[in-house]
């Protein structure tokens, strides 16, 4: 088909190339015809009046060979003076080819004749009509004859192609017709050795063998590829393991569905300080961090034949351990305690990572399971430091289990707030101007009854999960009160971190008024950090919550900035005291315009509005350069100060 194509153009570019050489010969031609004409014309007009002599006779007779307009189309007479005697004009209306010719040589021009005595002067132009009409008919006979000429070879090429391809298609198609017949699954020339085939094209076995070959490949290929991408996209791109998609892949294949009989032991892995050290120390830090864990992780449970671990997000890890018994997987627990807790040490951490153990069999639920699985995890938490805690089926009342774990959270922030047992630290933030205030944020870390410090992200969240957060700001605002005036840190100035739910809460925020009434000169020293994404929950509970504080004397920084979309409209209402930006913002500034450019828009807007911005996560001496460069007034992170004991 595309030899025919081919074969098409090339036929009418030939058909062109003669119509416009066959154009140019005739019109070469009738340039000539129509100068010869006017030669013979001004040489008969000459000689006619050569030895006449102007009188009347002479006009008349003029006038009346003139009149039918064949042979001049203009004629003008004149007199010895140049005085114009009379004019014969017959216009013609030359064929559309010739009129173009005719505007591009401009054949037919005026001439002129004189007799000898000089009284006769005459002006013509040559009717070239009947020239013209020979030229046009020239011009089709030489259109038609070469379109004939191009046309001729096309149809014949066509009907031999035509030809060619149903010979072709019903030899290939009875070839292949017989090959699915006798659903052969070897090459061609087995199956052609059946009578019939060996008179259809035996010739195109190599070629289909070829083609199939290709076909074969490229299917291949593309089965590779598609394995390829599905791999990266079950793949986890910071430690590199299967992510939840392959985890749920894996289970409902090998264990939910499976035909065999099978069971064995899942444990998830939570790592309970990446919150942490993800807002302290910089997402880098954090990622360094889940990577840690997961060779941790990947060196115990490779001891296990058949092991499988994936990444469920960003802190949960899920390892499979087929036909290990949960008798068994408790050394597994213990194993991963002891090299978390060795971790732990190494890396100055609070704590590493809790383990929650179930068992599974064939047939059981995904969700269900993970169910299960998350309440053992939540068991673990509410122990001590890279605590593990296995959930047996006998644990369980009526296959319930959700209220095990929370119940013994709830027993265990009773325990802590009764007991009062919290530990606070400190880290400054540095101020990067003579005139800017800042102050040092006091942190708290919470501990067991045997003194071991429970995971704080946790913790907090279990206390914001069952109700318990009022109760928790209100022991941290306490302790450190207490702390400044045992200490006599009242000339400081320290940071409280306040959850969203108590800033809400109408008795919590009439019960820190009193509270920092009693205090009004530690009060004023005093600022509360509340997000941003809790700030704009309940905008109207936060205006009474940050003029309350304004009120006794104290101040209010936005912490966490840039997560949510909030307008600037809205800090001119609340009208904040200070803005903390996310960590997020400043990891890896050095290199990111964009986050460069948007710090750089947040500090000039603050700054019209009487905010002053801090930056958190600072890790390096580059990233501090660019923040005092973005005119920012304060920078907290590791690299400035570590947390340390009020």
């Amino acid at each position: 088909m595309a030899g025919f194509k081919k074969l098409i153009f090339i036929q009418i570019i030939s058909w062109l190339l003669c119509v416009a050489a066959g154009s140019y010969f005739i019109s070469v031609s009738f340039d000539n015809a129509v100068s010869e004409a006017q030669k013979n014309a001004q040489a008969s007009v000459t000689n006619y009046i050569n030895d006449l002599s102007f009188d009347d006779n002479l006009v008349q007779n003029l006038k009346k060979s003139l009149a039918d307009g064949k042979t001049f189309s203009s004629f003008t007479l004149r007199d010895y003076q140049g005085a114009e005697v009379f004019k014969v004009n017959s216009p013609i209306d030359l064929p559309l080819f010739a009129d173009f010719i005719q505007s591009i040589f401009n054949s037919a021009r005026p001439q002129f004749a004189v007799n000898k005595a000089a009284d006769i002067k005459v002006e013509f132009t040559v009717n070239i009509q009947h020239l013209a009409e020979q030229l046009q008919i020239s011009l089709f006979i030489i259109i038609f004859i070469s379109a004939v000429l191009v046309i001729i070879p096309i149809i014949l090429m066509q009907s031999i192609f035509n030809h060619l391809n149903k010979s072709i298609s019903m030899t290939v198609s009875d070839v292949i017709d017989v090959y699915i017949n006798q659903n052969q699954a070897g090459e061609l020339e087995t199956v052609l050795d059946s009578s019939k085939l060996k008179s259809l094209g035996k010739d195109l076995v190599p070629s289909f063998n070829r083609l199939s070959h290709f076909l074969k490949t490229k299917n291949e290929y593309i089965q590779s590829e598609a394995l390829n991408i599905k791999h990266e996209a079950y793949k986890d791109v910071i430690t590199a393991l299967g992510n939840r998609n392959m985890f749920v892949e894996y289970y409902e294949k090998n264990i939910e569905n499976n035909e065999q009989s099978t069971f064995g032991s899942l444990a998830m892995i939570r790592c309970s300080e990446l919150q942490a050290i993800n807002q302290s120390r910089g997402y880098q830090k954090g990622d360094e961090y889940v990577k840690g864990v997961a060779d941790i992780i990947k060196h115990i449970s490779g001891t296990y034949a058949g092991s499988q671990l994936f990444r469920l997000n960003s802190s949960d890890f899920a390892v499979v351990l087929p036909h290990i018994p949960l008798k068994e997987a408790e050394r597994f627990g213990e194993n991963l305690q002891s090299r978390f807790t060795q971790y732990q040490q190494n890396q100055e951490l609070s704590s590493v990572a809790n383990t929650g153990i179930v068992g599974y069999e064939k047939g059981k639920p995904l969700g269900e399971l993970l169910s299960v699985v998350d309440n053992a995890m939540s068991m673990a938490q509410s122990k001590q430091i890279n605590a593990w805690h296995v959930q047996r089926e006998s644990d369980l009342v009526n296959n319930v289990s959700a209220g095990f774990g929370n119940q013994n959270w709830r027993k265990v922030i009773n325990e802590v707030i009764e007991s009062k047992r919290v530990h606070l630290v400190m880290q400054n933030i540095m101020p990067l101007g003579k005139s800017i205030k800042a102050y040092a944020e006091i942190q708290v870390r919470f501990k067991t009854e045997d003194n071991q410090v429970l995971p704080t992200a946790s913790f907090l969240a279990m206390a914001e999960k069952l109700g318990m957060a009022v109760d928790i700001d209100k022991l941290i605002i306490d302790s450190s009160l207490e702390k400044v005036k045992s200490r006599n840190l009242s000339e400081k100035y320290f940071g409280l971190n306040v959850t969203a739910s108590s800033a809400h809460n109408d008795q919590f925020v009439i019960w820190l008024e009193r509270r920092l009434l009693k205090d009004t000169h530690i009060a004023s020293k005093l600022i509360f950090e509340v997000s941003e994404f809790g700030l704009q929950q309940n905008i109207k509970a936060s205006k009474r919550f940050i003029d309350m504080v304004h009120r006794v004397g104290a101040r209010v920084t936005v912490e966490r900035f840039g997560v949510g979309l909030t307008s600037f409209k809205f800090f001119r209402d609340l009208k904040p005291d200070f803005i903390k930006m996310d960590a997020s913002y400043t990891r890896g500034l050095e290199d990111d315009k964009n986050n460069q450019y948007f710090m750089r828009l947040m500090v000039d807007l603050a700054h019209r509005i009487g905010v002053n911005v801090f930056a958190e996560g600072v890790e390096s001496q580059e990233e501090k350069h660019i923040i005092e460069t973005l005119c920012l007034d304060g920078v907290q992170g590791y690299y400035i100060e570590k947390p340390k004991d009020i």
